[in-house]
């Protein structure tokens, strides 16, 4: 068991915002790769990454954390985390910054729609009006026609839902396992997982790009340290709507770096989203008063 850590939402938001900035920055830092770097090489070396950076944090504060008896859950959580990343970072590459982080926000509308069916949960006619209402912003946020939807989208919300599916593994891993512990066991299997095509992959990495891969998984990494330790100090309640402010940073990124200006739909969409989003936290109810 870990320590219990004072409530200080200030500091909580002020490290989500982080995050959503060090996110912004991962998937801009791949933008300037060449295209002929391996896509499992993007993978491999932010779950290199990853799993040095824990390593080191074990080794110096929790040597004992390595190994877990429940190690099983730990890797099948690293098969989900690999399939999140994967479709995560297809996203980006396939789709401009603002669309690709506004479909990064439906992982919310995903937890509530698979709440009653993974946890037992009732989410109320209106939390799910919300969900259904959210999930159209994200078919005006993507222009769908007809029953054509654009790969890039289908990488996103594939991504999203994966993410949805991690969510409910925390909450069960999070009863017996420290952060550390779980982060580990993520990057070790992502690892794993990436190898094989990271070395078939490896002879066309020049050195620029290679620094650019090792500068966007170490980001990645910062980013999910970051929202760990938000939650650790901040109530979930207090901080829902702070992971939002990264389709700002999205939106500057895009205008002033790579000239991608968001239209009318996209915008619409994403407004719709993030209201969703943030009415769905609203919904779930408050404490009875004494």
């Amino acid at each position: 068991m870990t320590p219990l850590t004072a409530i200080n939402n200030p500091y909580g938001a002020a490290l989500l915002i982080a995050a959503a900035a060090v996110f912004t920055a991962d998937v801009t830092a791949l933008r300037f790769l060449s295209p002929d770097v391996p896509f499992a090489l993007i993978i491999f070396f932010r779950a290199l990454s990853q799993l040095v950076i824990v390593s080191v944090w074990i080794m110096v504060r929790y040597p004992f954390r390595f190994r877990s008896s429940r190690w099983h859950r730990l890797v099948l959580r690293g098969v989900t985390s690999l399939v999140c990343w994967w479709l995560y970072y297809a996203s980006f590459q396939s789709l401009d910054l603002a669309l690709a982080s506004t479909l990064t926000f439906t992982t919310s509308l995903f937890t509530i729609a698979l709440a009653p069916l993974v946890l037992g949960e009732r989410i109320g006619g209106r939390r799910a009006f919300t969900a259904v209402l959210g999930f159209g912003g994200v078919l005006i946020a993507s222009g769908v026609k007809e029953f054509a939807v654009e790969t890039g989208v289908l990488f996103g919300l594939g991504s999203a839902f994966a993410a949805a599916i991690l969510i409910f593994q925390n909450r069960v891993l999070a009863r017996t396992e420290h952060t550390s512990t779980i982060m580990f066991w993520i990057a070790l299997v992502a690892s794993i997982g990436t190898l094989p095509g990271a070395v078939a992959g490896w002879t066309t990495v020049n050195f620029h790009d290679a620094l650019l891969l090792a500068l966007a998984g170490t980001l990645g990494t910062l980013g999910m340290l970051f929202t760990v330790e938000a939650y650790r100090f901040g109530e979930v309640a207090a901080l829902a709507t702070f992971p939002y402010v990264r389709i700002l940073f999205a939106l500057a990124v895009g205008y002033f770096i790579f000239a991608e200006a968001p239209s009318l739909r996209e915008i619409t969409g994403a407004a719709i989203i993030v209201i969703c989003g943030f009415l769905a936290h609203e919904f779930r109810g408050k404490p009875a008063r004494p």
